[in-house]
């Protein structure tokens, strides 16, 4: 379990707060007139998980880790990883300047993430206001002092291959599925069983037919969000990829939500 502590903590190290604090400065959001975030020339920013590409510090360039990446909802909310330690903040953009409140983070040592990058990230973030400037796919936050962090918009996740665990309470965390366009099926673990089925995928919508189903018992609370699940996938459902989260709705317009495996 991770502990977390707010940026003004005192018991951090300088380097701690330097490698962990700034991290969510990266998650700006603007408020424009449509109540939609975004940022240069329309850019839209918030309900995009980006991925943190690099920082460069004094002229020298720090790639990041795969995992690192930030996300902000359209009320300002922004959560990320650095590909080792999670973190949340409230980030709020006036015009194309971006700034980091009231930032939680946990506090954990990784081998796979470098030092020298979450420690030039802390000095870029933190330094004071960010200008924004977007191109193409890409975002990018400079300093006063011209320190840059680089970000980007990752492809929609595929349907077929990618293993979506679902997020919302028919099985959170516990409901897991795989659709294989080959063999047209879906498979994957129910909150207590395994299920496979057959799965057609046309227009934009998919139909699952008659689940097979291991025995097992578990829990009653486990029991009930497994028949939900099984209810939820009985008719043909929409659905929507965004990124790494699939959304899929039913025809009395229920909607369960999955993120892509990692």
């Amino acid at each position: 379990m991770y502990r977390q502590r707010k940026q003004r903590s005192k018991t951090l190290t300088v380097a701690a707060v330097a490698a962990l604090v700034p991290l969510a400065a990266a998650c700006g959001s603007e408020k424009a007139d449509d109540g939609s975030a975004s940022v240069g020339a329309g850019k839209s920013i918030t309900g995009v998980q980006w991925s943190i590409d690099s920082v460069t510090v004094d002229g020298t360039t720090h790639k990041a880790p795969d995992e690192a990446r930030v996300r902000i909802d359209d009320g300002g909310a922004a959560e990320g990883s650095t590909g080792c330690n999670t973190f949340s903040a409230r980030a709020d953009v006036q015009g194309e300047k971006v700034r980091l409140s009231d930032a939680m983070f946990t506090e954990k040592a990784c081998a796979q993430t470098p030092v020298e990058f979450e420690k030039s990230l802390g000095r870029a973030l933190t330094t004071g206001t960010l200008t924004t400037e977007s191109k193409g796919d890409g975002l990018t936050f400079t300093t006063s002092g011209g320190d840059t962090v680089k970000l980007s918009k990752p492809k929609d996740a595929s349907l077929y291959g990618t293993e979506w665990t679902v997020t919302g309470p028919a099985g959170k965390d516990r409901t897991r599925l795989t659709f294989d366009p080959e063999a047209k099926t879906v498979a994957g673990r129910l909150p207590c069983n395994r299920l496979n089925a057959e799965a057609t995928v046309s227009d934009g919508r998919i139909t699952v037919g008659a689940p097979s189903t291991t025995r097992m018992m578990c829990e009653g609370s486990l029991m009930d969000a497994e028949k939900r699940m099984l209810s939820f996938l009985k008719g043909p459902v929409e659905y929507r990829i965004d990124q790494g989260t699939l959304t899929l709705t039913s025809e009395d317009g229920t909607t369960v939500r999955a993120e892509a495996g990692r």
